[in-house]
């Protein structure tokens, strides 16, 4: 774990402005900068930032914190990593706790087993042939850290030297145990591509055999630092560029990858040998870029293509598809020199939705009556899984595809969509004075015991998610951050409080006055004694005094 003393180190060293600033354009408003938000569609910036608080703040939809929350968030980073990654940006060194000691050892394992796996590279004609053959650069093999696996007893024997244990490498994914109980390494005779965390961690490879071994590909298993669902490689050399070019080209392998970049699309990644998941959507969708689906235009690639189309397109995430035919894969096209046609491609990539609903289209005979209406309750059905607006959007475009009225197409409106309304008027509904005691609290959550001598939490009566917020201190919580960072939400002295405690407590007993009169199931008597006492407290209150607040519920 990092120490609590670099943390504090670091934020001291942050400026919000500085840090958010380098990731998206703000403009100056008063004492505070704002801009469009980047994590949700906007139009009217709502995203707020403040230079005195240190905190950020969109008001559209609710996100908040400090600079280190806004790395988080914006890269899909976890807490650490995001520490790491300022600490590097702003040269300020972590100190850690014996925990990281132990990563680091599991780390130097398989670093110095890279580096011995790239060594080995030059040793071996028939591996940097095949390369060569493939059209990779030396300086691509360098880039990537291309190495190759010898045979299972030298990798043995080399870790054997390096004095890791048995229990060690097998728990790291790097050896295992075959049916006559011997130990062998994982890589043997495979070109090896390391596997990097988007931070830049190696925690594992993939590799490509040259012995004519059935499994032409295979990667790293499962492990507690390796998981294929959750990595994309090359994406650690791949991002900065995917977030200055506001796009990434996702294909399907390895070289597919290696050769892009070296022909300048330096912003492609992959997925290691499985589908594109739930998983992989936070990573690619760090810093909101256009997704390019690039796949083989065989039935896999086409198939995986869809599924990858669905997936995204289900998420509101803008992109496109390019299938490549004639056999010809990114990689092929790169050695080939067609890297115009490339560029052409990628500029115009067959929109995600338009893909999907055209591949659904080509799964039925839309001459057959029966296999039309098959066709159009699969496009229905894909289409309810996007926005209302996509999906009227888009009903035209499936009618026009299907050869049927578009008022066939049904569509309907989703249950969360509908939560999702609710909750933003909920959110929009606000009480300007419930919000200037929450912040005052905040600025001095001593006034809170003069609040407490005269009323209890009832007096917040729409805000009283955010007075909760207060009494358990949760101070870094968005939607008190949201508060903080208003103007227009003022902090009021002593003697202002006990004036909006009055009007407060004027408007409930007025409240409970009307309620007495309507109200015929209790007798005269306590009626006349209820109404009497209601006046009298009015009348101190508008004398400028307080009064105690009394409920009248069960009236």
């Amino acid at each position: 774990m990092i120490e609590q003393e670099s943390i504090e180190n670091l934020k001291n060293r942050l400026d919000v402005v500085d840090v958010i600033g380098s990731y998206i354009e703000l403009k100056k408003s008063g004492a505070n900068f704002k801009a469009n938000c980047p994590f949700h569609g906007e139009n009217t910036p709502s995203f707020v930032v403040s230079p005195a608080k240190q905190i950020y703040k969109c008001f559209g939809c609710g996100v908040g914190g400090d600079s280190i929350k806004f790395v988080m968030e914006y890269e899909k980073l976890s807490y650490p990593e995001a520490i790491e990654k300022l600490a590097s940006q702003y040269n300020v060194h972590l100190k850690y706790t014996q925990s990281k000691e132990n990563h680091s050892k599991e780390q130097k394992i398989i670093e110095d087993l890279n580096f011995y796996f790239r060594n080995n590279l030059d040793k071996n004609i028939v591996a940097k042939n095949y390369l060569k053959d493939r059209g990779i650069f030396e300086s691509s093999i360098e880039k990537f850290e291309i190495g190759f696996a010898p045979e299972s007893f030298k990798t043995l024997e080399f870790m054997r030297a390096k004095r890791v244990s048995f229990s060690d490498a097998k728990e790291y994914g790097l050896v295992a145990v075959g049916e006559s109980g011997k130990p062998y390494a994982r890589f043997s005779q495979r070109i090896t591509f390391p596997i990097f965390t988007p931070t830049g961690k190696i925690v594992g490879f993939g590799g490509r055999t040259i012995s004519n071994h059935p499994a032409k590909y295979i990667n790293s298993p499962q492990s507690k630092i390796f998981d294929k669902s959750h990595l994309l490689y090359g994406y650690h050399k791949a991002k900065n560029s995917i977030m200055q070019k506001g796009e990434v080209i996702v294909t399907e392998g390895y070289l597919d990858v290696i050769m892009l970049h070296q022909a300048g699309f330096t912003n492609t990644v992959a997925t290691l040998g499985t589908a594109l998941t739930a998983y992989h959507v936070p990573i690619l969708s760090r810093g909101d870029p256009k997704i390019i689906l690039a796949y083989d235009g065989d039935k896999a690639g086409k198939a995986a293509a869809f599924k990858a189309a669905s997936l995204l397109s289900s998420k509101g995430i803008g992109g496109g598809v390019v299938i490549f035919g004639e056999g010809m894969d990114p990689a092929d096209m790169v050695k080939a020199q067609k890297i115009q046609e490339l560029n052409e491609l990628f500029l115009s990539p067959k929109p995600l939705i338009e893909f999907c609903l055209e591949e659904i289209r080509l799964q039925y005979n839309i001459n057959d009556p029966l296999q039309k209406e098959q066709a159009l309750k699969a496009a229905t059905q894909y289409l309810q899984t996007l926005s209302p607006v996509l999906q009227d959007e888009y009903k035209g475009y499936v009618g026009a595809l299907l050869g049927v009225n578009e008022r066939l197409v049904g569509i309907k409106r989703e249950n969360n969509f509908q939560q999702d309304d609710r909750n933003f008027n909920r959110q929009r509904r606000e009480d300007i004075s419930e919000l200037t005691m929450i912040k005052t609290i905040m600025a001095d959550p001593r006034i809170i015991d003069t609040i407490f001598d005269i009323v209890g939490s009832e007096i917040f009566r729409v805000h009283s998610h955010e007075f909760a917020l207060v009494l358990s201190q949760q101070y870094e919580h968005p939607d008190l951050l949201g508060i903080s960072i208003r103007d227009d939400i003022k902090v009021l002295d002593e003697e202002s409080v006990k004036k909006q405690l009055r009007q407060f407590l004027i408007k409930h007993y007025k409240e409970g006055l009307f309620k007495v009169k309507q109200n015929r199931n209790i007798t005269f008597e306590k009626k006349s004694f209820l109404l009497r006492h209601i006046k009298e407290n009015l009348q101190k209150l508008q004398r400028g005094e307080l009064v105690a607040y009394e409920s009248f519920s069960t009236i």
